[in-house]
């Protein structure tokens, strides 16, 4: 600089900060996230890996991306693209990972349906996603067609197999029309729809939760670093991948470059022949997969060298369950989270010092909710009244709420039911817990399950943790009766392992009896299997129906 240079001008003379001051977004150093660009990378620097492995099927990641590509183009070339839903009806097959790859690169919205339910729900869903494209495995063939017959609209059918829908064009037939080199646009913006998820409400329509590309790439992401998938890793498929799209697990598989395993059905005998012959070493489900797994006759059971990590959702597992897996190999993890969160949204990580607790103690912290995942930005328990959070001292009981990129936008078409669950600035969960002192977590009830005797509050989970410790109860769930006395009584369904002697009324209150305090104890028993959802969940709605009624 001379002399005679003039002073150079500041950007904070014209208003703005140096820092905002030619440094904008570019091409080069701003791309919108979305899982599709996992898939790319995947490709590109492992492609002859294998990714999926679906029966007989073995795909490279080459093969995977060129396969998406391929559907990506055909249905582009069909007319379908930015924000189309395609909605998907089929299990875990090669086809399900697909979808969820090539929709993100198409930019249209992927909507997973649930095969456990019953043609009017799958046509509501239908409808009110707008789908132009249904893809339907051959299992569910009649499933759809009785679904489509109730929809309001014309909508494209693509075949896995031989569906037997009139008109439908074979899924292979279409990514051979497409072009396996397809220059996929993505979204235009990461915040753009991706998926439509519907919940399993008990009354009313279902709510569809929609997510964002930058969504399902972070919750990929915080999957893949939470659960310790790496390229070595071998993930089975014993979650339905309708479910939360999986818990965001085939696009997290494919972010750590792991070997993905394909299972129709969820069966003992084949989820241990194939950790064995695969060397499978990550798992996630239902705590009804654990008990599956826990409960295998001894005939369906293959041993396996290696320890397997095994992530479980929904209701804390029980201690007589944790002790079980761990001794037929397994590591047991528990999430816990929801479909308005892309499935986990916090996870119990294990402190040094449990490994010398006794193993009541041990699988007491173990069944925790835990810290927020790595991509998760907060997770509170809040008074429910005042909004305030409660005090972590493990005793003051709040709600749960959550907060941060893996929540999803909102319920499609419902601007009541989405105002009414991000109020405040946070999901509201409606799961009652209580927060530890050293941050983690840990569920008492969801709020209409908390049973009310004689004003004192009893926690149903409480009560059923106790009862899965009797040797002949597989499954508990327990819910208020109405008492005439003491208002509400805590009433107890029992579902008993297979082959186990069915103990009395009495056996099981005496049981309970010698391990809480007497208000707690159960005053009615009934056996028989337990109502479940098509995710493995107990159905605490019909069970408080069938309580009234006794």
């Amino acid at each position: 600089m001379t002399e005679t240079d003039p002073p150079p001008v500041r950007a904070r003379e014209s208003g703005r900060h140096p820092f905002e001051t030619g440094l904008d977004r570019t091409p080069a150093n701003y791309v919108p996230l979305t899982p599709a660009s996992l898939l790319a990378r995947a490709a590109a620097s492992v492609g002859t890996r294998i990714a999926v492995i679906d029966g007989v099927r073995h795909l490279t990641y080459a093969d995977l991306y060129a396969r998406c590509r391929r559907f990506a183009s055909g249905l582009a070339r069909r007319g379908i693209g930015r924000l189309d839903t395609v909605a998907i009806l089929a299990p875990n097959v090669l086809e399900m990972i697909e979808a969820h790859f090539a929709m993100p690169m198409l930019g249209a919205v992927l909507n997973p349906l649930n095969t456990r339910l019953d043609p009017p729900t799958i046509a509501f869903s239908l409808d009110h996603g707008g789908a132009k494209v249904l893809v339907v495995e051959a299992e569910y063939g009649a499933l759809a067609a009785r679904a489509l017959a109730d929809a309001a609209r014309p909508i494209l059918v693509v075949e896995i197999g031989a569906s037997g829908i009139a008109g439908g064009i074979p899924y292979e037939t279409l990514l051979a029309e497409g072009d396996p080199n397809y220059a996929w646009p993505g979204p235009e913006d990461e915040w753009q729809s991706l998926c439509l998820l519907y919940t399993s409400g008990t009354t009313g329509d279902p709510k569809g939760a929609v997510y964002s590309h930058r969504g399902a790439y972070l919750q990929a992401l915080g999957n893949a670093v939470t659960f310790g998938l790496t390229e070595e890793s071998v993930y089975l498929w014993t979650l339905p991948m309708f479910h939360c799209s999986g818990w965001s697990y085939p696009w997290a598989s494919v972010a750590a470059c792991a070997t993905q395993i394909c299972l129709r059905k969820v069966e003992p005998a084949a989820i241990f022949r194939l950790i064995a012959e695969h060397g499978v070493t990550h798992l996630c489900g239902a705590p009804i997969v654990l008990s599956m797994i826990a409960h295998a006759p001894v005939a369906d059971r293959v041993s396996f060298p290696q320890r397997v990590r095994c992530a479980v959702g929904g209701a804390a597992p029980s201690s007589t369950i944790i002790r079980t897996m761990e001794e037929l190999g397994f590591q047991v993890t528990h999430l816990y989270g929801a479909t308005e969160s892309y499935g986990p949204a916090t996870v119990c990580l294990a402190q040094p010092d449990w490994a010398e607790l006794p193993d009541a103690d041990r699988y007491a912290r173990m069944a925790r909710q835990g810290v927020p995942l790595t991509t998760l930005d907060g997770v509170v328990v809040a008074d429910p009244e005042t909004d305030r959070p409660v005090p972590r001292d493990g005793v003051a009981v709040g709600e749960i709420r959550l907060r941060g990129n893996t929540v999803m936008k909102g319920y499609l078409g419902n601007p009541h039911a989405t105002g009414q669950a991000l109020a405040g600035g946070w999901y509201r969960t409606g799961d009652l817990a209580v927060w530890h002192p050293d941050g983690s977590v840990e569920i008492k009830d969801r709020a209409k399950d908390i049973i009310i005797s004689g004003g004192e509050n009893i926690s149903s989970l409480e009560v059923e943790e106790v009862l899965m410790r009797h040797p002949s109860v597989m499954l508990a769930a327990v819910v208020a009766r109405p008492d005439p006395t003491w208002g509400e009584s805590p009433c107890a369904f029992l579902e008993i392992k297979p082959g186990a002697l069915a103990p009395s009324d009495r056996e099981v209150i005496d049981f309970c009896r010698e391990r809480m305090a007497r208000f707690k104890v159960p005053r009615t028993v009934v056996f028989g299997p337990l109502p479940k959802t098509s995710t493995g969940k107990i159905q605490k709605f019909v069970l408080r129906d069938q309580a009234r009624a006794l």
